[in-house]
Formats: C-alpha cells, structure tokens, sequence
C-alpha cells in the first residue's frame, strides 16, 4: 500500500493507495456505529465489502442510499442525510464515509461538516475523478440552481482509502472524463508527469496498474502539497481551478450532468491554452502540444455555441468572479502556471472568435 500525507497540522491524514484493500477498512476506524453514505450502482459492488470490514473489526454499519449523480448534491438529498443520521442516533463521535464518486464525497463531506457541528468524515472514492481531484483538500459542497457548489466549506477528511480496483468497473467515459484532472496537473503543474502522460497514453487508457498507481500518487502529491501551502484557497491553491472556469460554465448552460464534468474541463484547459497564446505567456507549439495532449485522450475540446450574454451570466457567479473579471488560470510553459485577473469581456471575447 502506498501512503500519501497531507500535512496540516493537528488536522493532517493520510491517503492509503492499493489495489483490493477495500476489506480492510474496518483496521482504521473505530469500533460502534459507522454510517456509509453511498449510491445504488456502488453499494452493489462495493457495499458489501466495507460493510464486511467494518463489521469484522467490530463495527456496526449503518448505509444511506441516495440516487446517482448530480441532482443528489441538493438541499432535498443533504436533507436525507441529516435524517437518517439524526433518526438512528448518531453521535459526534460517529464516522460518516462516503463510499462513491466526487457527488458522494462533496455531499457526504458537507453533510459531515455541518451535522452537530462536525463529525468525523472519511473519503472512500470509487472513481478516477474523485481519487486525484475531489476527495483530498476537505472542499465539500451542495449546488444552488444558480451556481456549481455555491453552498459548502472547507472540511478536511480523517483519511482517504483509494482502492484502484474500483476503477475496474468503471464505464470508459467516466474514467476518462476522470483523467481530465490528472491531465490538469500535468498541463499547469508537472511537466514530467505531461511527458509520463503523453508517454504512457496506451497503457493509462487500458487502467494498467503500475500506471494508475503511479498517477494516482503523483496528482495527489502535487494536490496534497497545494493544500499544505493554501487550504481555503486565499491564492495558490486557485491553480487547482485551471480549465474549470470556462467548463463551469459549459457546465451550466449545457445542464448539471448533462455533460462530464472532465469534458467540461478539458474544453476549458484547451481555452486557457489558446489564451494564454494571444497573451504572449506561451508559444503556439506549447499550444498545439496541450491540445494534441488533450485530443489523444479522446476530449472534444469545442465550445459550445451559446450567445455572449449566456457565457456572461455564467461566468459572473464563478465564485472567482467579482462580476467584472475572473481570477483565470492561465499557462506559462508545460507545468508552468500565472494566475491572473482577466475581464470578463476578454473572455467573452475570445470564445466568439
């Protein structure tokens, strides 16, 4: 097993990453009462496992079951959770574990932050997208009809127990969309992990082991180390934004889970490529290397065609926005990233062109 730490003091834990370790969960948390918030499609597959290794330590597991995907990370389904916490007598003392993807785990987390003030919380995530991205750095949210994870806090885990054979049934789309992030982190961050990426597409595409773990480890380094430096993201940590401001707001005009979240990204990395070459920041080889990164992994990188006055309304509630410019991430060489605060009307500028 490997072990990644995110170092924060009092508040510092560990990230374990193997393959078939989901058995052992039970060895790192208390005995009593353990509640395992989760989706149908996981609880089937894995339910049962950390259900059996939580019981075998001792444990008493309790499952909440909300439906799958985005239209679960709402006030009615955070309403669940406090219900079911609430109506089986859980105390402050008792585990929530988010057993599922990044909605399992920005639901879970948030529900955890709040609930008594404060329970322990533990990330179980059984998706390449939430494994590298999501569950590491205690962000926790709900979406507001108005705005992408307008309602959370900052909330950091007890441990996250990263099991890579959960990638084995994980459909296609969802682990590429997933490899969005770790492409990310090649692109503004790591220019060795981007060579490790451009190098080994084949077998990162067919989940090679050795590879997954290799990547899976280095994103969450580089993300452990961020939030070591900026937890509440009063600056460095806004890096980890990079292609999200644009793919937010794809993500709203097109419909919350009617697109990858990944897809989204992605179209937003090749735009913030594309801008940082008329700002002079990068040349267009590096340009043309981002995007041929991009497309190998199968990404669409095209904007969708909805008018100036949509993109604006979209991009004026990203929580980097103070309505009149965006704090962008933009590209200065391969691994190389500038934070800079760009006007909305550039933006919009350059996705009519």
């Amino acid at each position: 097993m490997e072990k990644v730490a995110v170092d924060l003091g009092d508040r510092s834990y560990p990230i374990h990453i193997g393959s078939g370790i989901l058995s052992g969960i039970g060895g790192y948390l208390p005995t009593g009462d353990v509640y395992i918030l989760t989706n149908p499609l996981v609880d089937r597959l894995y339910g049962g496992a950390v259900r059996d290794g939580i019981e075998r330590e001792g444990g008493v597991a309790h499952s909440i079951i909300v439906p799958d995907g985005e239209t679960s990370k709402d006030f009615a389904h955070l309403q669940q959770v406090y219900d079911d916490l609430a109506a089986n007598g859980a105390q402050r003392k008792t585990p929530l574990v988010a057993l599922g993807g990044g909605v399992i785990g920005d639901l879970g987390g948030f529900a955890a932050a709040t609930f008594m003030r404060g329970i322990p919380f533990v990330q179980i995530p059984t998706t390449l997208l939430s494994q590298v991205d999501s569950s590491v750095g205690g962000k926790t949210a709900i979406n507001h009809p108005l705005g992408k994870n307008l309602i959370g806090a900052f909330y950091q885990p007890k441990f996250v127990f990263i099991d890579i054979k959960t990638l084995g049934t994980l459909p296609r789309d969802e682990y590429v969309s997933g490899l969005a992030e770790v492409l990310k982190y090649g692109i503004a961050l790591d220019g060795g992990l981007f060579e490790l990426l451009e190098k080994n597409r084949n077998e990162i595409l067919e989940k090679q082991p050795g590879q997954l773990v290799t990547i899976i480890k280095k994103s969450v380094q580089i993300k452990a180390d961020i939030v070591r430096q900026d937890e509440r993201e009063a600056g460095l940590r806004s890096v980890l934004n990079f292609g999200h401001t644009i793919g937010h707001a794809v993500e709203r005009l097109v419909g919350y889970g009617r697109i990858k979240h990944g897809d989204a990204v992605a179209k937003g990395m090749a735009f913030s490529a594309g801008l940082s070459v008329k700002m002079g920041l990068i040349s267009g080889d590096d340009r043309d290397r981002i995007i041929g990164l991009l497309t190998s992994y199968g990404f669409d990188l095209s904007i969708p065609p909805f008018n100036a006055r949509d993109y604006r309304q979209a991009l004026v509630v990203d929580k980097k926005s103070d309505g009149a410019t965006i704090n962008f991430v933009l590209i200065e060489g391969i691994g190389r990233f500038r934070l800079k605060n760009i006007s909305v009307l550039d933006i919009l500028d350059f996705i009519e062109q």
